[in-house]
């Protein structure tokens, strides 16, 4: 396994201790009384939704969203909402919804959350909402805005395991995109020896705590239970939004236009120069960089 250190819980943070501790350095963290005056966490529940909203039509992906070719990051199909949560109330599938902002049709549903003042700089137009049945993944990756997300848990519980943005190189990240391709889980070091210098953090996440990820921070999750979540998106300067701005359209335009006109040999492609830059200057069988002589 990779080495992977507890991600600290804490309560009773200001503005200023959490700027101090956390967002200057750039650290996860888990509220757990963040959201704790917020009438979502007891009335969001699954019969709540079926109820009201039961019959909107949601984009559900499975693990084909990363796969090259003409579905690359598309949903595999549109059901109505009342269909996906009895699908994940039945048990394991890896279905999912992925970043569903519900609010465009359903505005009154903002009044049972508000915007976290632990900071400034939130977007108040891209509240999203992260569905996934028991067992589902998503794999591992950066959010391609370069946003700060405070992610709250809803239902169920989830687990989420952090790298931070100087683990890029060794996480073999895939040119002209935010995704990596290695099993964090599982890593094969034989086929990946970079992942020997790899470092990182994880948290089960419980229903009612936020977990505060830092912008460019790399991230992989597991529905240990069928659950949701939604996820609130902050940017603390303006040259941080030009950045995000810019990581879109080299991260997301590029390789969508690439993956159209080559397919899968442009997913190999990205394979192949991923591996030699991670692998640049380090020993195969030990994964640490080589000591040349000058």
């Amino acid at each position: 396994m990779l080495e992977l250190q507890p991600i600290e819980r804490r309560s009773g943070l200001t503005r200023e201790s959490f700027a101090q501790a956390y967002l200057e350095p750039l650290k996860p963290v888990v509220f757990t009384d963040l959201t704790a005056h917020w009438p979502a966490i007891k009335k969001w529940t699954i019969e709540y939704f079926k109820e009201k909203y039961g019959d909107m039509r949601v984009p559900v992906v499975s693990n084909n969203f990363s796969r090259p070719g003409r579905g690359y990051l598309a949903a595999d199909m549109h059901i109505t909402f009342r269909e996906y949560l009895e699908i994940l109330e039945s048990g394991p599938s890896d279905l999912r919804i992925f970043a569903w902002n519900i609010f465009w049709k359903a505005p009154e549903l903002r009044e049972d959350f508000k915007v976290h003042d632990i900071m400034d700089g939130f977007v108040d137009e891209v509240p999203f909402f992260f569905f996934g049945c028991e067992g589902s993944r998503v794999s591992l990756h950066y959010d391609v805005d370069m946003s700060h997300v405070f992610l709250t848990q809803l239902h169920g519980r989830k687990r989420v395991i952090l790298f931070p943005p100087d683990q890029s190189r060794h996480l073999y990240r895939l040119p002209f995109t935010v995704a990596s391709h290695v099993n964090v889980l599982k890593p094969d070091y034989e086929k990946y020896p970079a992942l020997l210098q790899v470092k990182g953090q994880e948290v089960i996440l419980m229903p009612g705590e936020t977990l505060f990820i830092p912008r460019g921070t790399w991230h992989y999750i597991e529905y240990t239970d069928g659950g949701y979540s939604i996820s609130l998106r902050a940017f603390n300067s303006m040259v941080s939004r030009m950045q995000g701005l810019a990581s879109i359209t080299k991260n997301y335009a590029v390789d969508r236009l690439m993956n159209r006109f080559m397919g899968k040999r442009w997913y190999n492609l990205k394979i192949r120069l991923a591996q030699r830059r991670a692998e640049k200057k380090i020993n195969r069988k030990t994964g640490k960089p080589e000591n040349r002589k000058i």
